[in-house]
């Protein structure tokens, strides 16, 4: 008699296969093209601190002023689709509550605006598509994705280099663990700019080309270690004028111990942060997992099935079992 497989067990054997085969596209196919750097970003950080700034009108430092550095970074789409890399168009501006709010923002104490191109997968910096400053290094605005308890090279661009940010543990933000890195920057000097003799300590001379000198007293970044967003950033810059050849700051621009990351920027980022890790997660091992067990227990369930087949049926049509002949006892 033939036996034959019932529709159930080949459903079942087949949508266990199925998951079996599904597993490993997401973990190793569809997850890693989720972990790319975005092309479309629009997003806003703001730093607050208190510290000295260099006062024009009054030609003069004045300590204990309210600091506020506002980065504003978005994507150029057109160029990105173009190149392949994510193109992003960053502003930082740096503000004292003098010139907070401003209509335009080259009102603003120190307004720089550049060009950061990067690998859409691995993070490092591409040199296309009008990128200023060549910037180098592993990360600058965000690290790459799956950050390792190492050492990283970070993009300082008032530096004009990268600074070496070590690793120091695990830190909580708004209750949200990330990894914390740290580093100083030593005085350095970063380029000239004319100014009057007197603010160098040469006031006989009418226009001097003094040294400008950046430093920082302490650079501390939490960072999402899946997805490589900063979810915390502190900052201490130092920026000064020197007279040319001088060993000792003439002027102070720019000193503050601690510019930080607000709590509204904080907010968002630790949210962003967990939206997108939680995504990364379900597509590399909350998703794959299931599936693989779930495959694994219908496509045995099925292959049992399916060797057993269905159990043989009587009726009109059929043959019947042969039955076991009698013996007839005779005397």
């Amino acid at each position: 008699m033939r036996r034959h497989a019932s529709p159930f067990s080949l459903i079942t054997l087949g949508l266990g296969t199925f998951l079996l085969v599904l597993a490993p596209l997401l973990a190793w196919y569809v997850e890693p093209r989720a972990a790319v750097n975005p092309i479309d970003i629009d997003t806003t950080a703001v730093y607050e601190g208190t510290g000295s700034v260099f006062d024009l009108e009054r030609v003069e430092t004045v300590p204990g002023q309210k600091i506020t550095v506002t980065q504003r970074v978005r994507g150029d789409v057109a160029e990105s689709e173009r190149s392949g890399a994510a193109v992003w168009d960053v502003i930082t501006s740096v503000d004292t509550e003098k010139s907070l709010p401003a209509s335009d923002p080259h009102d603003a104490l120190d307004f720089t605006p550049h060009r950061w191109v990067s690998d859409r997968d691995t993070n490092r910096p591409v040199h296309c598509c009008g990128e200023k400053p060549y910037i180098e290094g592993e990360a600058y605005l965000k690290f790459p994705f799956d950050v390792q308890e190492r050492s990283y090279r970070w993009w300082d661009n008032t530096l004009g280099a990268t600074v070496v940010l070590h690793y120091e543990g695990r830190k909580r933000i708004r209750g949200y663990e990330g990894m914390r890195f740290t580093a100083e920057v030593p005085a350095t000097r970063t380029g000239t700019r004319l100014v009057p003799g007197r603010l160098v300590g040469e006031p006989d001379r009418p226009q001097v080309l003094a040294e400008e000198w950046y430093a920082n007293h302490g650079i501390e970044l939490v960072v999402d270690q899946a997805t490589g967003r900063v979810v915390y950033a502190r900052t201490g810059p130092r920026q000064t004028l020197r007279a040319p050849g001088g060993e000792k700051d003439a002027a102070v621009l720019l000193d503050s111990r601690k510019l930080a990351f607000t709590e509204a920027t904080q907010k968002f980022a630790v949210d962003q942060a967990r939206s997108d890790s939680g995504r990364l997660r379900l597509l590399g091992t909350t998703l794959p997992v299931g599936a693989a067990a779930a495959g694994c227990v219908l496509a045995v369930t099925g292959g049992v099935l399916v060797a057993r087949g269905r159990k043989p049926r009587t009726g009109p049509g059929m043959p019947e079992s042969p039955e076991t002949p009698r013996t007839t006892l005779t005397k």
